[in-house]
């Protein structure tokens, strides 16, 4: 720890100016010498080659990988698009510059959960325009119809929605929540599993993701794409070729308009499908505490809050994955955290560092990380 501590101070004293505050320009972003970023060459670039070692991009076609995973699940049916993966991709970014870099950085790609960070960060704008002021108020007092009609659900607040300890029952989507990512050997339990008082038992669900997808819909009264671009893409200058995908029968009408309520996964189809660097872009936004330039964009307060632990779940806040007592990542700082998605897809957040990553079809996490973090010099 004290190595790690004197590495970073050494950093912030030694660094070039402009590798505290940078942030890119749209359309553009610049590349830094591994030497001057502070690594190792010979280092940085067996992290790279590990990275696309571990690469894993075969079947192509999406589809394919989500029925092997999911498809025993009742009632299992694709209800997004899909698409393809084609070759991995990953970005190492130090000083908000970057200093390597491989693969097709432009291709729009599903991203899986990847987007459940991006769907915490709509809760913060909504949190931000003081459309969430009490975290732990019942969602029912906003959010009118049968999802929070019942005993159970009239308990569950927006806390328990955004660390996935809601323990939700019923029916989004066609879909039941116990039909995703099923507990226990019976089939003929499942729908009769027992109900845990919301706030007690964390359960990653991508029903009761999607259900906090469509209160937030409800409560910002616009499509959260909208809400994103205009808040957030827009602002940090990424390019306009990312989509958020909802499903096929997750359409709803909103003050007159049809809209769709989106996914915040990809268990089922749909999600985020977006580029390398617009996740870049959006991981340094995190990276800067919230801020862009002069803007701040993010409230650093809920960044903080979205980093603290779940209860019953140590490496879990508000959508993002935390690397408490350095568990998941012994080599990475405690600090870290990351958005994680099925297949290998990641944004890694390491302040103590000015580190971040972003891969594509990398399922080796831990490892990646690892051996970028081994480069770094003293």
């Amino acid at each position: 720890m004290h190595r790690l501590l004197t590495g970073v101070l050494i950093w912030l004293l030694l660094a070039p100016a402009w590798a505290i505050d940078y942030v890119p320009p749209r359309g553009d972003w610049q590349r830094v010498d591994p030497a001057q970023a502070g690594f190792d060459p010979q280092g940085l670039a067996a992290a790279v080659r590990l990275a696309q070692e571990r690469a894993v991009v075969e079947p192509n076609d999406l589809a394919v990988p989500i029925r092997e995973s999911f498809g025993d699940e009742p009632g299992f049916e694709i209800l997004g698009p899909t698409g393809t993966r084609e070759t991995s991709a990953g970005l190492i970014i130090r000083g908000g510059r970057i200093a390597a870099e491989w693969g097709d950085l432009e291709r729009v790609e599903m991203t899986f959960s990847v987007v459940k960070s991006y769907l915490s960060t709509v809760a913060a704008v909504a949190r931000a325009d003081g459309l969430l002021a009490d975290l732990d108020e019942p969602v029912a007092r906003q959010v009118r119809g049968d999802e929070f009609s019942s005993d159970h659900n009239a308990l569950i607040t927006w806390r328990h929605l955004l660390n996935q300890t809601s323990d939700w029952s019923g029916t989004l989507w066609d879909t039941p929540d116990w039909a995703d990512r099923p507990e226990g050997d019976d089939p003929a339990a499942w729908p009769h599993r027992e109900l845990h008082p919301p706030g007690s038992h964390w359960k990653y669900n991508d029903v009761r993701i999607n259900l906090l997808a469509y209160s937030l819909l409800q409560v910002l009264r616009e499509p959260l794409p909208v809400v994103l671009r205009e808040r957030i893409m827009d602002p940090i200058g990424a390019s306009s070729t990312w989509r958020w995908h909802g499903y096929e029968n997750s359409w709803v009408t909103l003050d007159g308009r049809k809209v769709q309520s989106v996914s915040g996964g990809g268990h089922f189809g749909g999600g985020l499908f977006i580029n390398t660097y617009d996740h870049a872009r959006f991981g340094l936004l995190f990276l800067r505490g919230g801020r862009w330039g002069e803007d701040q964009l993010v409230d650093p307060q809920w960044i903080e809050q979205a980093r603290r632990p779940t209860p019953g779940r140590a490496d879990y806040g508000f959508l993002w994955w935390l690397n408490t007592d350095r568990e998941r990542i012994p080599a990475a700082p405690e600090s870290a955290y990351w958005a994680a998605g099925f297949g290998g897809n990641y944004i890694y957040i390491d302040e103590e560092h000015d580190l971040l990553i972003v891969l594509r079809w990398v399922p080796a996490l831990d490892e990646v990380v690892t051996a970028v973090t081994e480069a770094l010099t003293p």
